[in-house]
C-alpha cells in the first residue's frame, strides 16, 4: 500500500494538493495521512504568558485541529471517493520539518505532498518557505502542488537529469508506477554540450530506461545554459504536466536548491514538481 502524508494549514492550496495526490493514485491502494501541525500558532499567540496558559491553549488548538481535520477529510472523500484510499489524521504540538520527517520514518512513507504555498500565499513568489523547508530536509520524495494549479492527467512527465549518480530503485519506482497507471510520456532531458557519455552516465541511463521500460521514453539533450530557463522552455514547448528531478549532490536539482529560494534562478513552474531525495530507506 502506498502511504502518502500530505500537511494542511487548512488553506485551499493545501486542499488542492490533497486533492491532487488522491487523482494521482486513483489506481493504488494508498493511505493518505491527513497532518497539522499548530506549535507555531500556540507560540506567536501573545495572549500566552504563563506555562498555565500555555498548556490551556494547546488544548484548544489541538481540538480545534482536530475538528478541521475531520471536516477536511470529510470534504476530501466527497470530491473523490475512492475505495482503494483509507485516511488517518493527525494534529501534532511540533513544528513541521520535525513532526514530517518522524511520520516518513515511522510510517515507512513513500510520498509527501503538499502546496507549494499555504494560507500566506504570495503570488510575486513560487514556493513558501514551509514548502522549500520540506523540500530540502525531509527524508522522502516530495510532490509540490502550485498556487491555484488545476489537475491534469500526467500524459507528459520531464525528468531532466546530470546522469551522474544512480538513482534509489524505491523512487524511480514511484515515478514509473505513475507513468504506467496513466501511460505517460517520460523526457529525460540530459543538458550538455557533448553527445557522449561518461561510462558511469551510460550505466545510469541504462538503469533509467529499464524502470521505465513499459513507458514511452524520449532521450534529448540540450546545449548548456541556465538550467531553469532551458528546463521552463522544454515544459512549455512540450506540453509537459509533471516535473521530476533528485534533490542530490551532482545534480540540477542541487544548484537550485541551495541559493535563497528557487524563485531566485527563474525555475518558475505552473506544473505539480516532484522532488526525488535519492536516500536509501
Amino acid at each position: 500500500m502506498r502511504v502518502i502524508i500530505v500537511p494542511t494549514d487548512f488553506s485551499e492550496n493545501a486542499f488542492n494538493a490533497l486533492a491532487c495526490a488522491m487523482e494521482y493514485f486513483k489506481y493504488e491502494r494508498s493511505k493518505f495521512i491527513l497532518l497539522h501541525t499548530y506549535a507555531d500558532e500556540v507560540y506567536e499567540n501573545k495572549a500566552v504568558i504563563s506555562r498555565d496558559i500555555l498548556d490551556e491553549y494547546k488544548e484548544i488548538k489541538r481540538k480545534e485541529s482536530e475538528v478541521k481535520l475531520s471536516t477536511t477529510l470529510e470534504n476530501g472523500r466527497q470530491v473523490s471517493p475512492n475505495p482503494k484510499h483509507t485516511f488517518e489524521t493527525l494534529a501534532l504540538f511540533g513544528t513541521l520539518l520535525d513532526e514530517v520527517n518522524t511520520l516518513v520514518n515511522k510510517e515507512n512513507a513513500d510520498l509527501v505532498v503538499m502546496g507549494t504555498q499555504g494560507k500566506t500565499a504570495d503570488r510575486n513568489i513560487t514556493y513558501g518557505s514551509n514548502t522549500l523547508q520540506v523540500i530540502r530536509y525531509v527524508k522522502c520524495p516530495v510532490l509540490g502542488i502550485p498556487l491555484d494549479y488545476k489537475y491534469q492527467r500526467p500524459d507528459r512527465i520531464l525528468f531532466p537529469s546530470a546522469l551522474m549518480i544512480p538513482y534509489k530503485n524505491r523512487e524511480l519506482k514511484l515515478v514509473s508506477c505513475l507513468a504506467r497507471s496513466f501511460r505517460s510520456t517520460v523526457d529525460l532531458l540530459y543538458i550538455s554540450n557533448y553527445d557522449r557519455l561518461s561510462l558511469r552516465q551510460e550505466d545510469v541511463k541504462t538503469l533509467w530506461e529499464y524502470r521505465f521500460r513499459e513507458s514511452v521514453i524520449n532521450y534529448t539533450r540540450k546545449d548548456e545554459g541556465n538550467v531553469a530557463s532551458i528546463i521552463n522552455e522544454y515544459i512549455k514547448d512540450h506540453g509537459v504536466n509533471l516535473l521530476v528531478m533528485v534533490n542530490s549532490k551532482h545534480t540540477y536539482m542541487e544548484t537550485l536548491l541551495h541559493t535563497s529560494a528557487i524563485d531566485t534562478v527563474g525555475l518558475n513552474t505552473k506544473i505539480p514538481f516532484l522532488i526525488l531525495q535519492n536516500l536509501p530507506r
